[in-house]
C-alpha cells in the first residue's frame, strides 16, 4: 500500500501553495539566468571568437587577425612610397616593428626582436641573414640621428621585410 502511495505522489503531486510559491520563484531564476547568459554571449567577444572567426578563417583558408596586419602594411608601403628620406627611414621602423609583432603572435617571446631573430633557422625565414642586417640598420636610424640612408639601400631594406613577412604567410 504504501508504495502505491509513493508512486501516486510522484506521478500526480498535490502542491500546497507555499511550494507552488517556490515553484514559480526557481523558474524565474531559471529564466532571469538564461536570459542573462544569452545577454553575456552577445555582448562579449568570445561567441565571436569560438564560431564566427572559425568560419571566417575556414570560408577565406587565412587566420583571422591577418587583415589588421595587411592594413598596416599598406599604409607602411604608402609612407616608404612618399620618397623622402625620414618617411623611408619610418616606414623601416614600422616594418620592424611589425615584424617584431607577428613573430610574437606565432609564439617568439623574447622581449627584442634582436632575440627572437637568433632563434629564427632558415627554415622559418629564409632572409634571415637579411633581415639581421635589416635590423641592425634600424637600429641604427633609431640611435644614430646623422646616420644617412640613401634609396637604393632604402629599397633593398624594405624589401627584406617584405620578403620575410611572406616567408612568414602573413602577406
Amino acid at each position: 500500500m504504501a508504495l502505491d502511495n509513493i508512486i501516486q505522489f510522484i506521478l500526480d503531486p498535490v502542491l500546497p501553495g507555499w511550494l507552488l510559491t517556490v515553484k514559480f520563484v526557481f523558474l524565474s531564476l531559471g529564466l532571469f539566468f538564461i536570459f542573462f547568459i544569452v545577454w553575456a554571449l552577445i555582448k562579449t567577444t568570445w561567441l565571436k571568437r569560438l564560431i564566427i572567426w572559425d568560419i571566417r578563417e575556414i570560408m577565406t583558408y587565412r587566420h583571422y587577425g591577418l587583415v589588421r596586419i595587411e592594413r598596416k602594411w599598406i599604409k607602411i608601403r604608402e609612407r616608404f612610397a612618399m620618397n623622402t628620406e625620414a618617411e623611408e627611414k619610418l616606414a623601416i621602423i614600422e616594418a620592424d616593428n611589425l615584424l617584431d609583432e607577428v613573430l610574437k603572435k606565432m609564439g617568439f617571446m623574447d622581449k627584442t626582436l634582436g632575440e627572437k631573430l637568433d632563434k629564427l633557422t632558415v627554415d622559418i625565414l629564409s632572409n634571415l641573414n637579411e633581415v639581421i642586417e635589416a635590423h641592425k640598420i634600424r637600429s641604427n636610424i633609431i640611435h644614430d640621428p646623422t646616420f644617412r640612408l640613401d634609396r637604393n639601400e632604402a629599397k633593398k631594406v624594405f624589401k627584406t621585410y617584405e620578403k620575410a613577412m611572406v616567408d612568414l604567410q602573413v602577406l
